[in-house]
């Protein structure tokens, strides 16, 4: 059986980085399900909880090792600055991060009014396919004609409406 009563503080701090390293692995593989508990609190994130008992048992752990400082004044510098390294990542590092997520989805509404390109010629009253570039990537759809004429191949093409998944579109006239 292990007795903890006769850790010295460095094991304790060594043990204790050992465990959350632990939990940081469970943590990048099961992350998305705990994502929903820090919504609302901006430091009740497990992310950022997780960072400050690693840095405050890292610091813990190098201190005691390494100086001669009581183990108190140890706790408290390093309590102190794995606070403020961890203030510095939410706001420069998670915070961005966060904002900086871009879905890849795409509604079919929010291709009317783009242009396309034919890339298989649209039959006067059937359907042939449209590419269209956008930030999401190429999309490719099934389209027919809105004014019910034949569109070639390599055409250039407004998308006037989506029915059903269907681009319903006509030959692009620039103004210029």
């Amino acid at each position: 059986m292990i007795d903890v009563n006769s850790w010295s503080i460095d094991q304790w701090y060594l043990y204790s980085l050992i465990f959350l390293a632990i939990c940081m692995i469970l943590y990048l593989f099961f992350g998305d399900i705990v994502d929903g508990i820090g919504e609302g609190i901006p430091f009740f994130n497990p992310t950022v909880i997780l960072a400050f008992l690693t840095f405050l048992t890292a610091l813990g752990f190098i201190f005691e090792t390494f100086t001669s400082l009581n183990s108190i004044l140890i706790a408290v510098i390093s309590a102190v600055i794995s606070f403020v390294i961890d203030i510095l990542m939410y706001y420069f590092i998670l915070v961005p991060l966060k904002s900086a997520e871009v879905s890849m989805a795409y509604s079919e509404e929010s291709l009317g009014g783009q242009v396309g390109k034919v890339i298989v010629p649209i039959p006067i009253d059937g359907f042939g396919e449209v590419v269209v570039e956008t930030v999401n990537g190429i999309i490719s759809k099934r389209a027919t004609s809105y004014d019910h004429v034949s569109i070639p191949y390599d055409s250039k093409v407004l998308i006037v409406e989506v029915k059903e998944g269907t681009l319903y579109v006509k030959e692009y006239e620039p103004l210029f």
